[in-house]
């Protein structure tokens, strides 16, 4: 099928779009084959269900619902691209990505097909489903209760979620779970969930909702305003840095006044530690951003400049970056996504 015409406009006009008038489809699209792969595994398994899907504004599993909402700007690089462009990164852009966060909802949705929920052992092992969702979670890196799929230890921010992100490794044909989780608390629910999906294999699904929510062609926003809700919600409660810690990187001392500024140095390598940083504490670019943009404006208040050679700095600098990003981490401040 040819373009849309909207595939060759500037960023500023694509913003000015509803979402409801972007006409895209899951067909004849990357999304596709990958829904596909994800409905190989569930075979392999002998898991009879399969969710249904559609296109919506982020990724979810509505309550109750037996299927998998997509994000729109996976159905088209161009709008892949400004997701780019206003976010930092594409959640689920590339194959692996994607996969895994379709088995994760594909936990969600058998989940609600089975109403598994109900089940006390279910219940003991994962906690009670009726838990109020946190606005924010503080992760255990090291906890072995839980297993490790998504990134940010999703498993840890509500029972549904480590419900579903153990039904992804289980899912996973490259996991395994057996040897990886041994002497891991979080074994006897891999186990669990062996268990039970042997159970449920050639079962009919007691939930049969057709019920798509908030589907793409119903929403009536701008791209421009779901951009700003999105970037409010990650970019808000950003970590606090300490003035001294800048000084101690840089300096504002007379004898390195010819020295490169501390803020252009900060902007020049940006995009590099973002990522890095991003990687190491499995935190968000959109975030890590946030602080950065704060640094490079004290900086440039502070008039501070490098007092070692830039390689140093950069080292330095990453370790800052890191330990802030930690610290903020652990306070408990950590946003439930999904």
């Amino acid at each position: 099928m040819p373009d849309p015409e909207w595939a060759s406009w500037s960023d500023e006009q694509l913003l000015e779009m509803r979402l409801c008038d972007l006409g895209l489809s899951i067909e004849g699209t990357d999304i596709e084959q990958r829904i596909a792969r994800l409905e190989a595994e569930l075979k392999a398994r002998g898991i009879r269900f399969r969710p249904r899907y559609w296109l919506s504004d982020e990724w979810f599993t509505p309550d109750g619902v037996p299927g998998i909402a997509i994000p729109f700007y996976l159905a088209h690089p161009r709008l892949a691209r400004l997701e780019l462009a206003q976010m930092l990164e594409v959640e689920g852009g590339d194959p692996d990505s994607c996969l895994g966060i379709l088995r994760h909802e594909a936990g969600h949705a058998i989940d609600n097909a089975y109403q598994l929920r109900r089940r006390p052992t279910r219940r003991r092992l994962f906690g009670h489903p009726a838990t109020p969702y946190p606005e924010y979670y503080t992760p255990k890196p090291y906890s072995k209760s839980y297993v490790q799929h998504l990134d940010h230890w999703y498993a840890q921010s509500h029972p549904d979620e480590d419900f579903a992100e153990t039904f992804a490794v289980w899912l996973d044909p490259k996991s395994m779970w057996p040897g990886r989780y041994a002497g891991w608390p979080a074994r006897r629910k891999l186990e669990y969930m062996d268990r039970l999906m042997r159970e449920l294999a050639r079962a009919r699904p007691v939930v049969k909702s057709k019920r798509q929510v908030d589907r793409l062609s119903r929403l009536r926003k701008t791209l421009r305003e779901h951009y700003q809700k999105k970037r409010e919600h990650y970019g808000l409660d950003h970590p606090d840095f300490y003035e001294s810690d800048l000084r101690n990187l840089f300096s504002d001392a007379r004898a390195y006044a010819k020295n490169p500024s501390a803020a252009l140095f900060v902007r020049k390598i940006r995009k590099e530690v973002r990522s890095t940083v991003a990687s190491f504490t499995d935190s968000y670019q959109y975030t890590i951003d946030q602080l950065l943009e704060k640094i490079v404006e004290r900086c440039r208040e502070l008039n501070l400049r490098l007092s070692d050679s830039e390689e140093a700095t950069k080292i330095d600098f990453i370790v800052f970056l890191t330990v802030q990003t930690m610290n903020y981490l652990h306070s408990g401040r950590h946003r439930v996504a999904l």
